[in-house]
């Protein structure tokens, strides 16, 4: 099969042929249809720091998709051959602490696809049965399907409170802020305000409907939110950048008593002033990551079959597999959405 490996310590990757998977009795194979591109995809191509501490090279990148069940192991009993399928890409242990608590989105022993194993810039996969979601109900297109596991990350954070009724900042406006826009027009915002430097996804984020668009290279963030705030500040933060400048500004505009919810990663350690912009402020701080296993996917599913996202505004580019390094230099550049692979024909 055709894959796009990471073979080398280095920038970059090969599209080269591996062999297609063996699956164990509790796993299905796929037939990869759509691929998306994510920032760690992008890290991982570009082999940063992070990358060069967490993966293993040679390794088959990529971990959002979608795609069509081909074969079962003989111990699942929920799947069957057709099923439509996306993937929650951390594969967990099922035996920890926080598992056996319902809280496998912070296994200690998580493996997350493209990552730690071999991923989804491939033809086929291999997952375990419970890593594969079945979407046969839902009216969405193949290429919008593959990027609900980001969509996952939306929806954690803004759920991570109740947003209705409140002024939001949406932090960030990677394809993850632009979907958290989304998801908090459907909860009920009663303001969504959102801060980027990227003209072209601060342009995405007006097609969204966010109520007030600052660009922080423009404009003073923090003085322009304490204005429309009357000086209180903001109820909510959603932090998607993990840019330490905009991470400090956030704490600024948060209100005494607000919610941060925390998914963007920042590269490097900085310095803050933790007493006086958390502490006396009295703000409630949730760090998210991944997705909750499975009541977010649920959640994802509520929004979709009542229509409420716009998923078609976000992905913005479609190309065939591979030109996969072409979707990596629009990631680059900034210049694009979500990023969507055709891999395969369903079926």
């Amino acid at each position: 099969m055709l894959v796009f490996q990471k073979r080398d310590p280095d920038v970059g990757g090969i599209f080269t042929q591996a062999p297609m998977p063996l699956i164990k009795d509790d796993e299905v194979l796929i037939q990869v249809l759509y691929t998306s591109i994510c920032g760690t995809d992008y890290h991982i191509y570009s082999w940063d720091a992070w990358s060069a501490s967490r993966v293993k090279p040679p390794t088959i990148m990529g971990h959002e998709f979608v795609g069509q069940i081909i074969e079962i192991g003989p111990k699942n009993s929920t799947h069957k051959i057709g099923d439509i399928v996306v993937a929650e890409t951390h594969i967990i242990c099922n035996e920890c602490e926080h598992c056996k608590a319902n809280h496998g989105h912070i296994c200690k022993n998580t493996k997350v696809i493209g990552v730690d194993t071999d991923g989804c810039f491939a033809q086929y996969i291999a997952l375990p049965a419970q890593n594969a979601l079945i979407m046969n109900d839902l009216d969405v297109p193949l290429e919008q399907l593959s990027m609900l596991e980001p969509l996952g990350n939306a929806v954690h954070t803004i759920n991570s409170t109740n947003v209705k009724d409140k002024t939001v900042v949406i932090n960030g406006c990677g394809p993850i802020g632009l979907m958290a826009i989304d998801v908090a027009k459907a909860n009920g915002a009663k303001q969504v305000i959102v801060v980027d430097i990227n003209p072209y996804r601060l342009d995405l984020a007006q097609k969204l409907h966010a109520d007030v668009i600052l660009n922080a290279n423009e404009v003073d963030v923090v003085k322009t939110i304490l204005e429309l705030t009357h000086g209180y500040g903001v109820d909510v933060v959603a932090e998607m950048s993990g840019h330490p400048q905009a991470i400090l500004n956030a704490f600024k505009f948060l209100k005494d008593g607000g919610h941060m919810a925390m998914l963007g990663v920042a590269s490097n350690p900085f310095m803050m002033d933790i007493s006086k912009d958390i502490v006396f402020k009295g703000i409630t701080i949730a760090g998210i990551t991944g997705r909750r296993m499975f009541e977010t996917w649920d959640q994802i599913k509520a929004y979709l079959k009542r229509k409420a996202l716009h998923l078609d505004i976000i992905h913005t580019h479609t190309l065939p597999f591979i030109s996969l390094e072409l979707g990596m230099e629009y990631m680059a550049s900034g210049q694009c959405g979500k990023v969507v692979l055709k891999v395969s024909d369903k079926q």
